[in-house]
């Protein structure tokens, strides 16, 4: 019987590693069995999605911010529920973003549809009280951060590890020979309009300084594809020749990077992936930053860091991702490149821990047996 798969990513990062996963999922399942909608990007549509709504439309970050988005989200999430009486899903898949798809959960639960969740929110670093609410909502996790198996495990929840996709997708194997420019600074500003706005900014003031000392340097910047290069120019307020790349042959491109100044998020682990040493920069409302301080379980925002429990790429927040600030960090950098070297080396570890390719094909072969029991009675069979 052909089964219909709802995928919801909230978010550019939710998108890509969403794509990855369909793709895996169209190889593993039965021939002709699936078909899949949903809110997506390109990277899913790329995988053969059908998007009923696009995550452009909401990617929103900090508290406050999505507070001040909370009409347009309640727009979306009235458009999901329509759909979802419409085509009535055999399953939903969530993808990251917790603040919108939590939201999402409740509605497919409501309707008696199986939810599951690929990249689930962190909860063990702060509002642990919301693990509640994915036990009475959420089918099974599919973790992909190997700290946090026990944490679900020991609130009653079904958790499968399938290790961390961006493994797959850095392909460290097919890149470890770019050499990098010591010329070469990447800029990744992120992928949503407010982080954009404060951290582009940020950047070229750091920028500014750091050319007075070191003339020759290069700056290189991955625009999300949510954002036109036009719109990124006009953040860029200096006259310093600026390099705008789309994403093509994104990790090759990472990798011809001295150094890189990331906005906070999944960049940082994909830079880490690569081997990139990355300064992760992160500016929210005055807010946003002190409710997270109050309410914060651990020492990092960074998810490399997160993962070698100690800080490998160093964090600037708030007045700390300011111009200056960015510039002395980056200017010790180019001035003593040791320093760079002990930072590659620590991410070779992470490369260690962050496990062996192949995590899309696992999450996509786990639910593959969520959707198609069947498949699983035949794999007991066969063992047994």
């Amino acid at each position: 019987m052909k089964k219909t798969l709802w995928i919801n990513a909230g978010e550019i990062s939710g998108d890509l590693q969403g794509g990855a996963l369909l793709s895996a999922l169209r190889d593993v399942a039965p021939k002709d069995s699936l078909r899949v909608v949903g809110m997506g990007g390109e990277n899913l549509a790329r995988a053969g999605q059908e998007n009923l709504l696009r995550v452009e439309e909401l990617s929103v970050m900090g508290i406050v911010e999505v507070l001040a988005s909370l009409p347009r989200a309640f727009k979306l999430l009235r458009r999901i529920r329509r759909e979802m009486e419409r085509v009535r899903p055999d399953a939903v898949l969530l993808i990251d973003a917790p603040e919108f798809n939590f939201r999402v959960a409740k509605i497919a639960h409501g309707m008696g549809i199986p939810v599951y969740y690929f990249i689930p929110p962190k909860v063990w670093a702060w509002r642990t009280g919301r693990v509640k609410f994915l036990r009475e909502h959420v089918r099974r996790i599919f973790s992909i951060l190997p700290f946090e198996v026990d944490f679900y495990r020991q609130h009653g929840m079904d958790v499968t590890y399938v290790g961390n996709p961006l493994v797959d997708l850095v392909d460290y194997e097919n890149i470890r020979d770019v050499t990098p420019s010591p010329r070469r600074i990447g800029l990744m500003p992120g992928s949503r309009r407010k982080e954009v706005e404060s951290l582009l900014p940020a950047f070229a003031g750091a920028a500014r300084i750091l050319l007075r000392k070191f003339p020759g340097l290069e700056f290189h910047c991955i625009r999300s594809s949510n954002f036109s290069e036009e719109y990124l120019r006009s953040l860029w307020d200096c006259d310093i020749p600026l390099t705008m790349h789309d994403g093509q042959d994104r990790y090759r491109l990472m990798r011809s990077f001295y150094c890189v100044m990331a906005a906070s998020g999944t960049a940082t682990l994909e830079t880490g992936l690569a081997g990139v040493p990355t300064l992760v920069a992160y500016k929210v409302s005055p807010l946003s930053y002190w409710i997270g301080l109050h309410v914060l379980k651990v020492k990092w925002i960074s998810l490399t860091n997160l993962i070698m429990n100690r800080t490998v790429f160093p964090e600037h927040i708030e007045k700390n991702a300011d111009p200056e600030p960015l510039a002395r960090r980056m200017e010790d950098w180019l001035s003593h490149p040791e320093k760079l070297n002990d930072i590659i080396a620590d991410l070779k570890e992470l490369r260690e821990r962050c496990g062996a390719p192949g995590s899309a094909r696992r999450a996509a072969a786990a639910l593959c047996l969520e959707l198609f029991p069947s498949l699983a009675e035949r794999e007991e069979e066969r063992r047994g």
